[in-house]
């Protein structure tokens, strides 16, 4: 069976890596003792896959993971404790939010997420700017960027995937900084982009504007699945419709 987890990746752990967060939650399944599946052959591998990857240094409320668990061992797992189990074998800004179990036939996560929604603070503080950069982005016809892929120059349109790009205005009380202290106000800008054939980065997007922005610190919000009647919902609903019990495969 196939369980699907999200968690949240916040504060200073999000200058860990992405190969570096696979590592720690194999030692956390391991000290968890859950009945995870193994690959066959001479070196076992855990059975385990991860959604998209988020950028090193980027915050996160909602991440996944998808791992199989032996079906002879399963038996008596308690879906519901499972986020406090693994939270606790989990390091300070890491934590297990919410288990369900997910059905093997659907697309990876990779395959299957079609946009995320980002909080990006900026450092620009001049409003009547950062507006003028974001209305010059929704009303382009198209955003071409440059980028290099498998060593060629390739151009891409990133218009088609910005699906959503607002400004928020700076609040008096300014944004927290990593002290906890109140930082200087800045612009907040909220965005949606697109992840398929090609995730937009939030970097890429912000070089691309005129004029471009400084990102400082970006989090992601929500990732989202397009299902097939063109309704949007979050890779945890998708799966919660295949089995609300553990005993389902």
């Amino acid at each position: 069976m196939r369980i699907r987890i999200q968690f949240s990746k916040l504060g200073k752990v999000r200058f860990t890596s992405h190969r570096d967060v696979a590592r720690i939650w194999e030692r956390a399944l391991r000290r968890a003792e859950l009945p995870v599946a193994y690959s066959e052959g001479f070196n076992p591998r855990p059975k385990l896959s991860f959604g998209l990857a988020l950028s090193t240094g980027h915050e996160s409320d909602v991440e996944y993971i998808d791992l199989d668990l032996d079906p002879d061992r399963v038996q008596d797992l308690d879906l519901d404790a499972l986020p406090d189990l693994l939270s606790a074998q989990l390091p300070v800004g890491m934590t297990a939010t919410a288990a369900v179990v997910a059905d093997k036939r659907m697309p990876s996560l990779q395959q299957a997420v079609t946009s995320c929604t980002w909080r990006i603070d900026v450092a620009e503080d001049d409003l009547p700017l950062v507006e003028r950069a974001v209305a010059g982005a929704l009303g382009a016809d198209e955003i071409v960027v440059t980028r290099e892929r498998k060593g060629k120059q390739v151009t891409d349109d990133l218009r088609p995937l910005v699906l959503r790009l607002d400004v928020q205005s700076p609040t008096e009380e300014g944004r927290p900084n990593e002290s906890g202290s109140t930082a200087t106000p800045g612009l907040t800008l909220i965005a949606e982009l697109g992840t398929q054939p090609r995730a937009v980065r939030v970097s890429e997007l912000l070089a691309a504007l005129d004029p471009p922005l400084t990102e400082l610190r970006v989090h992601r919000l929500h990732q989202w699945i397009t299902t097939d009647d063109g309704q949007r919902t979050d890779p945890m609903r998708v799966n919660a419709a295949a089995s609300a019990t553990v005993g389902a495969t």
